[in-house]
């Protein structure tokens, strides 16, 4: 009887987990040039995409908006239709608005140690003069998703795409855009360019299916 329990609630658990990954749906989002604002500059196409709305936020950050705590999701996409294999150790990547403001992203394991600012556009990044955990259930910015989801990328090979995450202590502003900088092509190291970038939202995104013929 003992041994028909235990089968009973393996299989069950099996089902659960099955389930679960089936559900599961991994993150791909739209190419950089399916993004209205997207920028162009030679054959590397740029596009910038503001995370605020919980349901926009919720399914990608363990069921949090991080929003909430000061903290604006920004989402970096790059083509590379060249055939050049860039460098991107050394990207520089800074949330731009109107009135001088320039905010550096903030890495995704210092999150949890962030006291949010009230006013984040007119006040510096202000960490937690006490140590607080950094992994624990009552910590919302403590999240796995911020670090696998977070802008990770080193190189870009000829006709390949990459995406991540960069976290700004601060709210969206209409005026805001993303300054990159630090490119470089492998062959010379040289860096390559600059690209200033507006900000899309989320449901912007063009459908990567054509448009039906008129009749």
């Amino acid at each position: 009887m003992r041994a028909l329990f235990t089968i009973s609630a393996l299989l069950l658990s099996l089902f659960a987990v099955a389930a679960e990954d089936k559900s599961a749906q991994p993150f791909r989002p739209a190419p950089a040039s399916a993004w209205p604002a997207h920028q162009t500059i030679g054959d590397i196409t740029f596009a910038a995409v503001r995370y605020e709305s919980d349901d926009d936020t919720r399914p990608l950050f363990g069921k949090v908006n991080l929003n909430q705590y000061g903290i604006l999701p920004v989402l970096l996409i790059i083509d590379n239709k060249s055939n050049q294999n860039l460098l991107l150790d050394l990207i520089h990547v800074e949330f731009t608005a109107a009135g001088g403001i320039r905010l550096e992203p903030t890495p995704p394991r210092d999150l949890p140690y962030l006291i949010a600012p009230k006013n984040p556009l007119n006040r510096p990044n202000i960490p937690s003069p006490i140590p607080l955990p950094s992994r624990h259930k009552g910590n919302a910015l403590s999240q796995v998703e911020l670090d696998s989801r977070a802008w990770g990328a080193k190189n870009l090979l000829p006709g390949e795409s990459t995406h991540g995450f960069f976290y700004f202590q601060t709210e969206w502003r209409r005026s805001a855009y993303l300054y990159i900088s630090g490119i470089r092509e492998a062959r010379t190291l040289k860096e390559v360019f600059f690209a200033e970038v507006p900000m899309d939202a989320p449901g912007d995104a063009k459908s990567a299916e054509p448009a039906p013929a008129p009749h």
